[in-house]
């Protein structure tokens, strides 16, 4: 993280900002080169919020520019008309916008992709047509004029190089905020949601409050922006902040590449730059500039900066250290008598198909029960329901001596019910151990809090499913087995009671099916509850305590496994047998 960078013991973000003031200092202290600086300072911080929404998050924003306009007219408004301090008027207007950020967040409750871009449409152009309309109290297309420059303790920021430079300590400031924030276990947490909404949920992260508060970081670096923008130029007007400039924002952002704040500055600061550069060749160079944008997009998909970090990314390895065993492993425990997950009549109807039937079934403390069955039995839609990603028709689920029927999923892991998936649900943008600190970032979890305990806890578990070595890589680039076993790693360092496996050997070969074995067979006796279901039934036979078999969504068989598996209802149901009867 940044703040363990340090050159020669002093803070990393000092130097910067150091390095900025000087900066400041080389550029004439006014005129054309002054405002286009000021101009590319100003949509930087604005620009760098994006990264907060879509790059971290993945929900797609398309107001910046509107929240630009919020802090720019909070803070002229305030000033001129109500003779408020610059730096007063900037705090108010920072809070409407973050405030107004997190209700366009609700509508990502319900809405996704094009559908919440429309929303964010709608916003801007609603904040356009009131900027130019109600002129009583913005002035209408006039716009206002004569605003002020700020003092803040005695000192004076009214001449060019002062201003410019509280402008680009700023820029560096949200900068550095943002990249930190990628690393911290919120930004893991947006990363995590927008990879894998479901996976997300299912690990502890509470996504609608993510998507919310992201779009409610966003609009507050935007209005930052904005409201250092307008004492700039001294004149904001509507036209300034209009929907055309939120596209040249959005641009900005993806052409440095959206998920880095540094790919914010130079996409930035290249699009403000650039047009100026390419003056000379006159009416033509809109054309080029806007060739070179979409060359730049179309061979770059990741954007400049996203070109630049692939290919360091390649040179990390991750540093050789000793890794203490996984908490769990030190435990042991006997199977006990009480359950840990009791289920009673649970019932799942999607329309007229009963996909589940009144199932009852008790997976006792510290067992490996196995849930079996034919296809189309019902056994992906169980476990969806147990972890709270399917609402059930009736019945009821008790976890731990809890009712957890109504629950949503995020609370069902922090109460300590983990899960894989049939099809493998991972975080592709982030690396095999940012996946697996998701898992130990848990709520609940002993390691929550503690950043370096995190990182510990998730490379134990990386250790024990044996891709300790592969921590710095980026997960997708792993094989399809690896990334199965990532997604166990990452359940298991959120230290679950009952870790619920489904399908864990689909896709796997023999070899690794062997290692799978092997990996569960290690699981058992230390305490933790598991419930696996597979078609494998070599698999289930080596680890298996306990036995359930579904068959179009009803129970018809329950015991140890030796009798289970000679059961004539079960026999039939696998060779497609008329059945006799139904099993208690």
């Amino acid at each position: 993280m940044a703040a363990r960078y340090r050159w020669r013991g002093v803070p990393a973000a000092l130097v910067a900002a150091l390095l900025a003031v000087g900066l400041a200092m080389l550029v004439p202290a006014q005129g054309y080169i002054l405002n286009i600086a000021m101009q590319a300072a100003t949509y930087a911080i604005a620009v760098v919020g994006l990264v907060v929404v879509l790059g971290y998050c993945g929900q797609i924003s398309i107001a910046q520019a509107a929240f630009f306009g919020l802090g720019a007219y909070g803070v002229a408004l305030g000033t001129v008309d109500y003779g408020l301090n610059f730096f007063t008027a900037l705090a108010i207007a920072v809070a409407i916008a973050g405030v107004l950020g997190l209700i366009l967040g609700l509508g990502s409750l319900r809405l996704g992709g094009h559908y919440l871009a429309m929303v964010t449409i709608s916003f801007q152009q609603i904040l356009t047509v009131v900027l130019t309309n109600w002129i009583g109290f913005t002035h209408g297309p006039d716009g206002v004029r004569g605003i002020p420059r700020p003092t803040l303790f005695g000192l004076s920021f009214e001449g060019g190089h002062a201003y410019l430079a509280l402008c680009l300590v700023a820029m560096v400031a949200a900068t550095l905020g943002v990249w930190r924030l990628k690393s911290s276990r919120l930004g893991r947490a947006m990363q995590a949601v927008r990879d894998n909404e479901l996976a997300a949920g299912t690990s502890g992260i509470d996504v609608f409050a993510t998507k919310v508060g992201s779009f409610g970081l966003s609009a507050v670096f935007g209005s930052l922006g904005g409201g250092l923008f307008s004492g700039g130029f001294h004149y904001i007007s509507p036209d300034q902040f209009s929907f055309a400039e939120s596209i040249v924002m959005l641009t900005m952002a993806l052409l440095g590449g959206v998920q880095n704040p540094f790919g914010a500055l130079i996409g930035t600061g290249l699009l403000v730059i650039l047009p100026e550069w390419l003056r000379f060749l006159r009416q033509v160079y809109l054309a080029v500039y806007g060739a070179a944008v979409i060359l730049i997009m179309v061979f770059l998909p990741d954007g400049l900066w996203g070109f630049v970090a692939e290919r360091l990314r390649r040179r990390v390895r991750a540093p050789a250290q000793d890794v203490a065993p996984l908490p769990l492993l030190a435990q042991r425990g006997e199977p006990g008598a009480d359950a840990v997950l009791q289920v009673q009549g649970l019932a799942k109807h999607f329309g007229g198909l009963k996909a589940l039937d009144g199932v009852d079934l008790a997976v006792r403390r510290g067992t490996v029960h196995a849930l079996i069955g034919p296809n189309g039995s019902g056994k992906s839609t169980f476990i969806n329901v147990i972890t709270g990603l399917y609402r059930p028709t009736a019945g009821r689920i008790g976890f731990a001596g809890r009712d957890i029927t109504a629950l949503p999923p995020h609370r069902r892991n922090r109460a300590g019910l983990a899960r894989t998936y049939q099809n493998i649900r991972i975080f592709r943008g982030m690396s095999v151990l940012e996946n697996v600190m998701v898992g130990a970032e848990r709520a609940g979890n002993d390691v929550a809090n503690d950043p370096a305990a995190a990182v510990e806890r998730a490379l134990a578990a990386l250790d024990f499913v044996g891709l300790g070595d592969e921590a710095a890589r980026l997960v997708g680039t792993l094989s399809y087995g690896h990334q199965r076993y990532v997604e166990i790693a990452r359940a298991l360092a959120g230290s679950p009671e009952m870790l619920l496996l489904d399908e864990p050997a689909a896709g796997l070969n023999m070899t690794e099916k062997q290692e799978l074995g092997g990996l569960l067979r290690r699981l058992k006796g230390h305490g933790l509850t598991i419930l696996i279901i597979d078609h494998d039934m070599a698999l289930v036979e080596q680890v298996a305590d306990h036995i359930t078999v579904l068959n179009f969504g009803r129970r018809i068989a329950d015991g140890a496994p030796q009798v289970v598996l000679q059961h004539p209802d079960v026999i039939a149901a696998y060779l497609g047998e008329p059945q006799r009867h139904e099993a208690a």
